[in-house]
């Protein structure tokens, strides 16, 4: 992508002869909000480092904006401070000393700007931030989420390229957390920056990107849309670390009206039909919000529920099912009492190789075919 915010080719970084980043490649677009998710150790901070420049690569290659800030190759490394970006950390470190005003237009007063200039754009950055005439506050006077958006404006004050953001939501408890992922997209479309942001919060990936790269073992398993990424994951690790899933045995057995037969433990179901079937022994892998109950049916498995609990926007279920335990997400409208027999019916599902390698492809019912392929 020649005109991308940042371009991360074939990027390798080692600790001790321990690989963190294995050959990693992405490239954010202009205004886009671009996220790496994955466990801890990972390798996402270690690739955000890097394309900072606070981490040095081995080997690779990173531009911002269209400059090559590092070659491996040509032995180009340029420093943090001479790369066109903006970085808020987990710890927003606002200066308690500094009042608000004073804290955003600090970097701006580190390259010696002029006053009339960093006033200025203290308060073009505070019109960015909802923050008007909350200049003189002093942080000791403010919210943790105004704190947040205080070290935002920090970054944003320079005019950066990309907004680097590492894990910058989690040290907010979970409501302010909801409402900071929301006023995080609306700054960054105000302020038109892209972002690169890290996190293992998958409902924070989900909810804030335009696209995700999950990454595990230093590596990219599925770089997509978040409803992609979600809906037909690529391995079994995206399956397992983005949502709940339950596994049930099964056999393809036909199709029946386009839609593939799948037969389980108890009876047989009917899934979106276009997928290849992989060879071997398969497991069905379903979300419990695509578990539909209803009145058992004949031929089709059932199960007992032996667990109802209100989760606020509807209920969750389990149920002790002929495949094995299985949980459920239904609607408010959906209720069923504990001990209740129920019909079980899926309406969309993927397969995967029984095994459970973390790597292994999925096979999604629901996925279009690649033009590649």
């Amino acid at each position: 992508m020649s005109d991308a915010a940042v371009t991360v080719e074939r990027l390798v970084k080692r600790f001790s002869g321990t690989t963190a980043v294995g050959g990693v490649d992405f490239a954010v677009a202009p205004g886009e909000f671009f996220t790496l998710l994955g466990p801890s150790g990972c390798g996402k901070t270690t690739t955000l480092r890097c394309v900072a420049g606070l981490e040095s690569a081995d080997e690779g290659r990173i531009a911002i904006a269209g400059e090559t800030v590092f070659d491996a190759g040509r032995g180009v490394d340029l420093a943090a401070n001479e790369r066109a970006i903006g970085m808020v950390f987990q710890s927003y470190a606002v200066w308690p000393h500094m009042n608000v005003a004073e804290n955003i237009g600090y970097p701006l007063k580190v390259r010696k700007r002029l006053a009339r200039e960093i006033a200025a754009r203290v308060e073009e950055v505070l019109g960015l931030l909802d923050m008007q005439g909350l200049g003189r506050r002093m942080p000791a006077q403010l919210s943790g989420g105004q704190q947040q958006r205080v070290a935002l404006g920090r970054a944003l004050a320079v005019e950066p390229k990309v907004l680097l953001l590492d894990e910058p939501l989690s040290n907010l408890d979970a409501k302010l957390r909801e409402q900071m992922r929301a006023e995080l997209k609306l700054i960054q479309r105000r302020a038109r920056v892209p972002i690169l942001y890290v996190t293992h919060d998958q409902v924070e990936a989900l909810a804030m990107s335009d696209r995700i790269a999950v990454m595990s073992a230093g590596r990219i398993h599925h770089l997509g849309p978040p409803e992609e990424v979600y809906e037909r994951p690529r391995t079994r690790f995206v399956l397992d670390f983005i949502g709940a899933v339950n596994y049930l045995a099964c056999r393809p057995v036909g199709e029946e009206g386009g839609r593939l037969v799948v037969e389980v433990p108890g009876g047989r179901l009917s899934l979106p039909g276009g997928v290849q079937v992989p060879e071997g022994a398969l497991s069905l892998a379903v979300r419990p919000e695509d578990v539909a109950l209803g009145p058992p049916q004949p031929g089709a498995p059932r199960g007992r529920v032996t667990l109802c609990s209100f989760v606020g926007d509807g209920f969750e279920y389990h149920l002790d099912a002929q495949g094995g335990p299985l949980r459920v997400r239904a609607e408010k409208n959906v209720v069923v009492p504990e001990g209740a027999e129920v019909g079980i019916a899926v309406r969309q599902g993927v397969l995967v190789a029984a095994d459970g390698a973390p790597d292994s492809e999925v096979f999604a019912a629901s996925r279009p075919a690649d033009p590649d392929e």
